[in-house]
C-alpha cells in the first residue's frame, strides 16, 4: 500500500520494485512462464470508524491509476485487494467496476479484516463464507463475458480454517481463476503446518497459493527459498511475498 511498507514492499519506488519482482519471478518458473504481479491493498481495513463508521479507508483512482501504470509497462497484472472492516464485501467489489473491466486486473479479499458490526478490525480475526466468496466469484465470471476480458484472477487469503466456513459453496465460475492464498507467518515448519490445515479441503477448481512475510518469517528463521515453496503440495500457484 503507498506509504505503508508495513503492509508490503510496493509502497515506494515502484519502476525499481518491478524489476526486482520480475527476476524474482523466474526463481518460480518451474519449467513453466511466470507471470508477476503487483498487489494493492485498494480498500485499507483501519482501527478508528470514520465518518460512515465502517472502519476502513479507500484509495483514490489516481493512484490505482498509477500502481496500474507501471504495472502494464511491465507486462504484469494488478491485484486489487480490499479489506472491508465492517462494510460489506460485495459493494465495496462492485464499486471498483470501472477497474475490474480492465483486461489486466483482477481482485483479492482479506476476509479476517471483515468483521461485524459492532466488532473492530484488529482486535477479532473476521471471517467470511464459502457462500460469499462465490457470490463475489460468480460477479466477476458476469464481468468477464459481458465485456468478453480474459480469464480474471480472484484471490482470497486466508490464515487459519476458522477464516472460511462452508467453504464447498465455493463453486467454478466460467472465467475466473480462484485462488486461496495461505497467510500463515512463522517458521518453516510451522507455516508447513498452517499450509496443510488451510489446503486439506480445497473446493474443485480453487488454485493454492502461498504468502511469505519478508520481515515476519524471517524472525523464526531464514525465509523458505522457491525450491521449497515449489515442494509444498499441493503445489503453489500464485506466490506472494509481504
Amino acid at each position: 500500500m503507498p506509504g505503508s511498507p508495513a503492509l508490503g514492499p510496493l509502497d515506494k519506488d515502484l519502476v525499481t520494485k518491478a524489476a526486482r519482482l520480475e527476476k524474482l519471478s523466474r526463481a518460480y518458473a518451474a519449467g513453466r512462464t511466470p507471470l508477476p504481479v503487483m498487489e494493492l491493498i485498494t480498500v485499507v481495513a483501519k482501527a478508528s470508524p470514520g465518518k460512515d463508521r465502517m472502519y476502513r479507508g479507500r484509495l483514490p483512482d489516481a493512484k490505482i491509476q498509477e500502481y496500474l501504470t507501471v504495472a502494464r509497462k511491465h507486462r504484469m497484472l494488478l491485484l486489487l485487494d480490499i479489506q472491508p472492516g465492517r462494510a460489506k464485501i460485495l459493494p465495496e467489489v462492485k464499486r471498483l467496476e470501472r477497474w475490474l473491466k480492465e483486461p489486466d486486473v483482477g481482485l483479492a479479499f482479506d476476509p479476517e479484516w471483515a468483521v461485524g458490526p459492532n466488532q473492530v478490525p484488529g482486535r477479532v480475526f473476521g471471517r467470511t463464507t464459502g457462500a460469499e466468496l462465490d457470490s463475489i466469484a460468480s460477479y466477476l465470471s458476469g464481468l468477464v463475458q459481458a465485456h468478453e476480458l480474459p480469464e480474471k484472477v480472484f484471490v482470497f487469503h486466508q490464515l487459519s480454517t476458522r477464516i472460511v466456513t462452508g467453504e464447498q459453496a465455493l463453486k467454478k465460475h466460467p472465467g475466473v481463476v480462484t485462488i486461496k492464498s495461505v497467510d500463515g507467518i512463522g517458521a518453516r515448519e510451522d507455516k508447513v503446518k498452517t499450509w496443510g490445515k488451510v489446503t486439506a479441503n480445497l473446493p474443485a477448481g480453487v488454485h493454492a497459493g502461498f504468502k511469505l512475510f519478508s520481515t515476519e518469517d524471517a524472525r523464526h528463521g531464514p525465509l523458505m527459498t522457491p525450491a521449497q515453496v515449489l515442494a509444498l503440495r499441493p503445489r503453489p500457484e500464485f506466490v506472494v511475498y509481504e
